[in-house]
């Protein structure tokens, strides 16, 4: 079975022919005007148009003919297999491979697990929980995070000194 990632949320219909708002949830949004297909709860949608109108995604999809039911699809998520994901650049990752993974010092020491990654205006910031359900923030800069292995889920740093 293919591993489906997000990238978006049906907030709304829009207009009575079955068009759907949506909300990106990707760093690549421009990708919703070129895919000729989406997945939603594992069915496969066509799709016949795709355009932005502000923040959000104006899409219609196949099969999909008036606002009742667009109307059924709110709140669902828009998915993609995983071999569909736009190419990173060397030392990007996706959030979702850094979520989970272990956290180490220069020394192997265990400090943890990344639980959540922060955006920020300038740099995404890596809270790390550790067994007792303590968090550090970690910014996600080459002075902190030396290197990031998401196949053996391993992130090795160099905390600050303030980090116990």
């Amino acid at each position: 079975m293919a591993d489906f990632i997000t990238i978006g949320q049906i907030v709304a219909p829009h207009g009575v022919r079955g068009d759907v708002r949506i909300y990106p949830d990707t760093d690549f949004p421009e990708r919703f005007l070129h895919m000729k297909c989406v997945y939603i709860d594992g069915i496969q949608y066509e799709i016949e148009h795709a355009s932005f109108h502000k923040r959000v995604v104006l899409m219609k999809l196949a099969g999909i003919n008036d606002r009742n039911a667009a109307e059924l699809l709110l709140k669902k998520e828009l998915q993609i297999p995983r071999e569909d994901l736009t190419p990173l650049k060397k030392g990007q990752y996706y959030v979702f491979d850094i979520i989970g993974i272990g956290v180490y010092d220069l020394h192997d020491h265990y400090l943890g697990t990344v639980t959540d990654v922060l955006k920020t205006g300038s740099n995404d910031v890596y809270v790390v929980t550790d067994a007792e359900g303590k968090e550090t923030l970690l910014a996600a800069i080459h002075e902190v995070v030396k290197s990031i292995d998401v196949e053996t889920k391993k992130m090795v740093v160099d905390p600050p000194e303030w980090v116990e």
